[in-house]
């Protein structure tokens, strides 16, 4: 049997996708049990619109949490992560990043379903953190004999600190020269 193969959507559709899905984001982020109407209204759009592009609420959830995942590898990928200086590649990294998950919170915050696009995605952006920390490694940023998967756990850990504060207006690239600062660093005093 052929895979099949989804038709590219056409400019107006694809507009209502978007605007259902970043209804849907700000919706749910203030009501988790926030009906597909009110997702509709929300986007300015009707009802049998919302259901033509999506048949259920899991359909909208699950769109939902593919598209963040690919924003974050967007992010993740506009910081060169391959070919930037380590310390660049992560401090742009992380600005990015920042911004995605200020903006999309409550769908990052779903968790993947397991062989889902979204996980797949997910897998991806935790393998490129990694690679970007071997690199940081390797350019003496961090321990020979640093833990990356520790280290990576560590990182992540500090991304999620910094958005508690909940100040989208704060400035990315001030955040992430903080965050990356303790990363690399932590508390130890100057020597």
């Amino acid at each position: 049997m052929e895979p099949t193969t989804k038709r590219p959507l056409r400019a107006d559709a694809e507009r209502s996708v978007r605007s259902i899905l970043e209804a849907a984001e700000q919706v749910l982020a203030a009501d988790p049990g926030a009906s597909m109407e009110q997702i509709a209204t929300a986007a300015g759009l009707a009802r049998t619109t919302v259901h033509r592009r999506f048949a259920n609420r899991q359909a909208v959830l699950d769109a939902l949490a593919v598209s963040a995942a690919r924003q974050l590898i967007d992010a993740v990928d506009d910081g060169r992560p391959d070919t930037a200086p380590p310390l660049v590649a992560l401090h742009r990294i992380t600005a990015n990043v920042l911004q995605v998950k200020h903006s999309w919170t409550y769908a990052l915050g779903l968790p993947p379903a397991r062989g889902s696009e979204a996980a797949r995605l997910h897998a991806e952006v935790q393998a490129r953190c990694t690679a970007v920390l071997e690199r940081a490694r390797d350019d003496g940023l961090l321990s020979p004999d640093a833990d990356l998967e520790w280290a990576r756990r560590v990182y992540y850990a500090l991304v999620g600190e910094s958005l508690h504060e909940n100040d989208a207006n704060a400035d990315p690239d001030a955040v992430a020269a903080r965050l990356v600062e303790t990363f690399l660093h932590g508390f130890a005093a100057a020597k």
